[in-house]
């Protein structure tokens, strides 16, 4: 894997998805972007679409709520709550979408010192393989990856 380059794991049958990406930043940068609720509106979500944090308590038992907006106002919320969060190593938190209600998704973000930055992978546990499937028909890849380009330029802003 290049730096730059976000790569899924989506193997039939199962019900996880697995998003990596390498960023040229410490760990303890990257962490900090993906936990600052004020950098969230920069990267979180596909680019056509706007983001706002309702939420954001990056502390086990804390509560998350973001708010994606399309061009004509309309809304999509997802949220959860935060399981583990262990500085700058990994955060577990469940996820939902306000339109999928009871589709909850565990998903555990980790990272990991590599030669010239971080390693981060994502992986989400579906409930069900139906679930996961959904989502990837969805466009989940799609905005995954439209985000992590987002992302990079956030990080990439932060080193100096």
């Amino acid at each position: 894997m290049t730096m730059g380059e976000t790569e899924f794991v989506i193997e039939p049958g199962r019900q996880d998805v697995v998003m990596v990406r390498v960023f040229e930043a410490p760990p303890e940068v990257v962490f900090q972007v993906v936990t600052d609720p004020e950098l969230i509106p920069r990267w979180w979500g596909p680019h056509v679409l706007d983001t706002r944090v309702d939420r954001m308590e990056v502390t086990p038992g804390g509560r998350w709520r973001y708010v994606n907006i399309d061009a004509q106002g309309t809304e999509y919320a997802f949220g959860g709550v935060y399981h583990d969060v262990v500085p700058p190593e990994r955060m577990v938190r469940t996820w939902e979408f306000d339109g999928m209600p009871g589709e909850v998704a565990l998903e555990t973000v980790t990272l990991e010192a590599v030669p010239g930055g971080t390693r981060y992978v994502a992986q989400s546990v579906h409930q069900s393989v139906e679930a996961r499937d959904a989502i990837v028909k969805g466009g989940g890849p799609r905005g995954g990856r439209e985000a992590m380009d987002r992302l990079a330029e956030v990080i990439a802003a932060r080193v100096v």
